[in-house]
């Protein structure tokens, strides 16, 4: 071996030989370990890397091929107390690890000194990057035009009967013809995959017989998830050809991605990678002692992205995900950790102007968490532009007007619109990304069959998950075959999904709510990689019948640009008309005041949009136009007769059109309206006025 190059770190194949590159400040020695198959129980050879430049170590071995094994010994002091785990027993994975050939096997040797993991530690792959794209493009779709569909790899193909048993629970499956066709025909435009970096499940959980089914607990960042591989090493292969045949059917790829905290869990947590190689870069300490994390995650420890190389890490893996694997854009779990400074100030960081001036990864979706659970963690509509943020106020506004609650119809005409309070005056309405359920929490179907959790599968006692799910049951617990309670549910379900794809922002579908997937009350499925977890494809007609009207509400959303605003609504006038791009209306027809907003028991409401404003423009700058839009509201107890809308427009009388009607579960009606429309009680409508020529 001859000294290499210091950079790029990792290993690098040049197509003569392998260049191998790792950041340490602490060793005194770094030895690379060489294994000819994947179940080895011990290295066949150990070179130390011979050069170091800048804290790096590094080497150049000849004549080295993608596909060999590898692993790393680091040596130098070893002292808890002052923060500095060195052990050369302990066989570490490479940070810049792109594949693995295995991955993690629990034993007590990894929380010991001097006690060697070999046989159980997790082996890195030197990786070929050359891969035939074709003519694979990013299908770049504006933010206003994006429909998210958040899913689980494996949890939305293990049952799906026409994916090839082979395929299911895979990248490949993924990609298989029968979800293309369900995501085109549900008519979303990107899949956000819950983590796909390479993870470890606790040890805790391991011992009771599950895992960390969500991914949660990274293990390599550049790595693919061997789990969605048909085989170990054709992770990064098959991952490739999933983001390949996603976008030539119009689907953009959205990892989410899990940088505040790693798989090595608290101080008595194993040593697998960056606590042995230099646990002070890597990992925040506490100011009252170095032998303690500074955990603002709740899982054990807080990466330290106010250490250059780990900002560089972070960095390096994002674009390594665009450039090599050609993915969209992210979503950063717990995104107020990235920003914290070395104070734990929650913005005494750079990483967010960091990635904001990147030239690569400015131009992808950037998505942020708006929370940890440090000091001042919740920093909800204070991520900087380009980043969108998750807006928890949404679904919780959301859930509550449809139970009932009292006070809550001014808080939806917010989240209607956008959610302008939480943002500054230079964002836009897609600054917010709404959703009604995630993957943390109920399902849709959950929300609105369940009033407490059920999470005795979790075996913590229940004591797991969110106690306040603003959700309802419609009369029952659980499960029932009561014919009232199960259309009061559907009902509610066409509500819950309809609101949430006529606001203005970004819309999020939590994947399988279009089916009527339950997790049968369980509102923390991490741990479930059961079939309470995942997607079953064996629908009911009345499922069936919402998928239908799911589809046909998505395609509505996408054909109205007045549902896709550019700017915040404002009530301006239009063009010397009297239309304005927004009016609240109550049941008679007349504005809203101010003391009907702040009237506790009301429960309905109408919204009526119009585009025909001289600021709305699309990507070309050409003016847009749209038809005309009233929303009813009705989540009382009785039948509300609304007046419409009447006055003569400059060019003739008004005519109304009833397009969605969610009491009767149809989302493609074009029938007249007369001057009035009676809406049911828990309900609403879409009535239409075409557009003048």
């Amino acid at each position: 071996m001859c000294g290499g190059r210091p950079s790029p770190l990792g290993a690098t194949w040049d197509g003569h030989g392998v260049n191998f590159a790792l950041f340490s400040s602490c060793a005194t020695k770094v030895e690379l370990c060489l294994f000819d198959r994947a179940d080895a129980t011990a290295e066949v050879r150990r070179v130390p890397l011979p050069e170091r430049t800048d804290h790096v170590w590094h080497g150049y071995y000849p004549g080295l091929r993608p596909g060999q094994l590898y692993g790393y010994r680091v040596d130098g002091p070893f002292d808890p107390a002052s923060g500095v785990h060195c052990d050369p027993a302990k066989l570490l994975l490479d940070p810049y690890a792109t594949q693995l050939a295995r991955s993690l096997v629990w034993h007590d040797a990894f929380c010991h000194e001097s006690t060697d993991t070999v046989a159980w530690a997790p082996l890195a792959v030197v990786t070929e990057p050359e891969f035939d794209w074709g003519d694979d493009a990013p299908p770049e779709t504006s933010w206003s035009d994006t429909v998210i569909y958040e899913t689980h790899v494996k949890g939305m193909t293990w049952r799906h009967p026409s994916v090839p048993d082979a395929l299911r629970g895979t990248y490949l499956g993924l990609a298989s013809a029968p979800i293309l066709h369900h995501l085109r025909a549900l008519g979303v435009t990107a899949v956000e995959l819950l983590p796909v970096h390479q993870h470890a499940p606790e040890r805790g959980l391991t011992t009771r017989g599950l895992t960390n089914y969500w991914g949660y607990n990274s293990l390599a960042f550049l790595a693919p998830d061997m789990r969605y591989a048909t085989t170990p090493q054709a992770a990064v292969g098959e991952f490739k050809r999933m983001v390949r045949r996603l976008h030539a059917a119009g689907l953009e790829v959205i990892l989410d991605v899990v940088f505040n905290h790693t798989a090595e869990g608290g101080c008595s947590g194993p040593t697998l990678s960056w606590r042995g190689i230099d646990n002070r870069a890597y990992y925040r300490l506490t100011a009252d002692g170095p032998a303690q994390y500074d955990d603002v995650t709740g899982c054990g420890n807080t990466l330290n992205l106010s250490h250059p190389r780990v900002v560089q890490l972070v960095m390096d893996s994002l674009r390594y995900w665009v450039q090599v694997m050609r993915v969209d854009g992210f979503r950063f779990d717990l995104a107020t950790t990235l920003g914290r400074g070395a104070d734990l100030s929650p913005w005494g960081g750079s990483f967010f102007e960091t990635v904001g001036q990147d030239p690569c990864l400015s131009r992808v979706k950037l998505i942020a968490e708006p929370w940890d659970l440090g000091p001042d963690g919740y920093q909800a509509g204070r991520f900087p532009a380009p980043f969108r943020e998750w807006n928890d106020r949404y679904p919780s506004t959301v859930r509550r007007f449809w139970r009932g609650d009292p006070g809550q119809l001014p808080h939806l005409a917010t989240r209607l619109t956008g959610s302008s309070d939480m943002y500054p005056d230079d964002r836009t309405p897609t600054a917010s990304v709404n959703y009604v359920t995630c993957h943390d929490g109920f399902t849709l179907r959950d929300v609105v069959s369940y009033c407490h959790k059920r999470n005795d599968a979790n075996q913590e006692r229940n004591r797991d998950g969110a106690d306040d799910n603003h959700s309802w049951n419609c009369g029952a617990e659980g499960s029932t075959e009561d014919p009232v309670v199960l259309t009061r549910r559907y009902r509610s379900r066409r509500n819950l999904i309809t609101t949430l794809m006529l606001s203005q922002g970004v819309p999020m579908i939590c994947g399988g709510d279009e089916l009527g997937r339950t997790q049968l009350g369980n509102n923390n499925a991490y741990c479930q990689d059961s079939a309470v977890s995942w997607f079953d494809w064996r629908l009911s007609a009345e499922d069936a019948r919402f998928l239908r009207f799911v589809r046909e509400l998505v395609g509505f959303r996408a054909q109205h640009p007045v549902l896709k605003r550019r700017r915040f609504l404002g009530g301006r006038l239009a063009d010397g008309s009297e239309d304005t791009d927004l009016s609240w209306l109550d049941p008679g027809g007349q504005e809203m005041t101010e003391r009907v907003w702040s009237t506790d028991d009301r429960r309905a409401v109408g919204m009526l949009l119009s585009v025909r404003v001289p600021e709305e423009r699309d990507d070309t700058e050409q003016r847009i136009y749209d038809d005309t839009l009233l929303v009813l509201f009705n989540a009382g107890l009785e039948r509300v007769d609304f007046r419409l809308p009447s006055q003569p427009a400059s060019d003739g009388p008004v005519r109304w059109y009833l397009t969605l009607d969610t009491a009767q579960g149809l989302a493609a009606i074009s029938e007249p309206v007369s001057d009035r429309y009676g809406l049911p009680s828990d309900s609403m409508a879409v009535l239409l006025r075409a557009r003048r020529s």
